[in-house]
């Protein structure tokens, strides 16, 4: 079995000022946003079939090419 310093927590820490606990669960949120936590867990939720995966990455990927083709028609390119 491994030593207990190699299990060491690498979780988020939040402190709370002035018993403000709002303001916490507002930081709180804003970085588990941030690294991207709520949606793996949206992800790990259920069972996604590799077909699609697939669709659902293709779909992001033509959501950012019209996002980028936008940009650039406002830009003036």
């Amino acid at each position: 079995m491994k030593n207990n310093k190699e299990y060491e927590k690498s979780g988020m820490r939040v402190d709370v000022r002035n018993n403000d606990i709002n303001g916490a669960l507002r930081v709180l949120k804003k970085r588990m946003q941030s690294e991207g936590v709520l949606n793996e867990v949206r992800e790990k939720s259920h069972f996604t079939a590799k077909a699609e995966k697939r669709r659902l990455a293709k779909a992001a990927g033509r959501r950012r090419w019209l996002k980028k083709i936008a940009i650039q028609d406002t830009e003036g390119y």
